[in-house]
């Protein structure tokens, strides 16, 4: 397999924030966007942010590609837009992670990619005391050969990352979560404040 682009996924609502864009949001003198990109642009052939409304607020390091669904659609629609973007890159595959989740692993893609053999997609999963492996969704490996069938999902009214995953061969590439899980994410000001702490 190729090595993947990137798809940093900035287009949740923020609604535990007070809205705008978590991603924006400043950890350690710089935003948690740019820690994001920080972590995976070192492993994929390129990187693009999925967002919604005027791309200006981002600057212009990247590109930026926008939901082709209507309404709030959620992380899929993020997926697919980064699939269809990637087609025009001449890419077989992307990587998605979240711009709310500034200490995901550093070799997040080649473990993602050594589980995906043999399977259609791949996530990030980590081990939960509850509920075995907790799976996360936004972090995946996709093909963009799957486009077509996810855009068919998506006007079915699929929503939710794993009801659509479950229809395909999807792996999960486990991840230690000790000292802490590394797909933590800002979601309130005391999840922001957890990861001042945890960068220093």
């Amino acid at each position: 397999m190729p090595q993947p682009v990137g798809v940093i996924l900035a287009g949740g609502q923020a609604l535990r924030m007070g809205g705008g864009d978590k991603g924006l949001l400043t950890l350690g003198g710089k935003t948690v966007l740019a820690h994001v990109i920080d972590r995976l642009e070192p492993q994929v052939a390129a990187v693009a942010l999925n967002a919604n409304g005027d791309p200006a607020r981002f600057g212009r390091a990247h590109p930026v590609v926008a939901d082709s669904v209507e309404g709030f659609a959620g992380p899929l629609a993020g997926v697919l837009a980064g699939l269809d973007w990637a087609q025009t890159q001449g890419a077989s595959h992307i990587v998605t992670a979240a711009a709310d989740t500034p200490f995901f692993p550093c070799d997040l893609v080649p473990r993602l990619m050594l589980a995906a053999e043999g399977h259609d997609i791949a996530l990030a999963a980590t081990p939960d005391p509850e509920r075995g492996l907790a799976r996360h969704p936004t972090f995946g490996l996709w093909p963009v050969a799957l486009r077509d069938d996810l855009r068919a999902a998506l006007n079915e009214g699929v929503r939710k990352v794993v009801q659509w995953t479950d229809r395909h061969k999807t792996a999960l590439a486990e991840f230690p979560a000790t000292p802490f899980d590394p797909f933590f994410n800002i979601n309130t000001p005391d999840d922001l404040a957890r990861a001042e702490a945890l960068l220093a």
